[in-house]
């Protein structure tokens, strides 16, 4: 299926990330030295996963489907449907529920690709989400697609890790700020605002809180 690829195995890139949100370090184990590092095995999926989805609801077949439902599908496998998991992920699930399955991939759709924010900034601000969200599945997919827009490994390691964001640009500093406060305070300060506003303008900041707002959706 398009979208997966070249992605390794989504039960192993958790089994990777779940070490690292849980200790906070992002670091794999580190053996004695001179020893060969230990090997990630993929853990047994859970009784009520189904192995073809990776998820809890099986994947739906089109044929399951009535006819305004097959429209939406046919929307989501479409080529023109830029997508990362395919039905793996959440616009799978969101079939079982085709009239929000439409709804919300328009919407995620317009927040990805379609606002002014560039795809490096855009990954950033979907990692921010991520790891505020702990969500290892998101993680793991837009950790390696905001490598290849561009986005530094050392400022993903940097969200990853939790760290002060101080010393990168005025925009990388701001999303940071502005979703952890969001994800953290609840609240966003007048000061961080202020700061998104000047850069961003009123329809950046509205779409920036669009689009963080629909990967926490997401990740729910």
């Amino acid at each position: 299926m398009k979208g997966l690829k070249g992605m390794l195995t989504l039960t192993s890139l958790t089994l990777a990330l779940f070490a690292g949100f849980q200790t906070g370090s992002g670091a794999q184990g580190s053996g004695a030295p001179g020893s060969n590092p230990p090997q990630a095995t993929a853990p047994k999926l859970p009784a009520d996963v189904h192995p073809e989805s990776l998820s809890r609801l099986p994947l739906i077949k089109r044929e399951e489907m009535d006819d305004a439902g097959k429209k939406v599908y046919d929307t989501v496998v479409s080529p023109q449907t830029r997508t990362l998991a395919g039905l793996r992920g959440p616009y799978g699930i969101w079939l079982y529920s085709p009239k929000l399955a439409e709804h919300l991939l328009a919407a995620n759709q317009y927040v990805r690709y379609g606002t002014n924010l560039d795809r490096r900034l855009t990954e950033l601000a979907i990692l921010v989400t991520a790891r505020e969200m702990d969500n290892q599945f998101e993680w793991s997919t837009h950790e390696t697609e905001a490598l290849k827009v561009g986005l530094e490994p050392k400022i993903i390691d940097l969200v990853k890790r939790r760290q002060d964001a101080a010393g990168l640009g005025e925009k990388e500093t701001v999303i940071i700020q502005f979703g952890r406060e969001v994800f953290r305070q609840k609240k966003v300060r007048s000061a961080t605002y202020a700061h998104a506003l000047k850069l961003f303008g009123k329809q950046g900041v509205v779409d920036l809180a669009g689009l963080m707002g629909s990967y926490a959706m997401i990740a729910t």
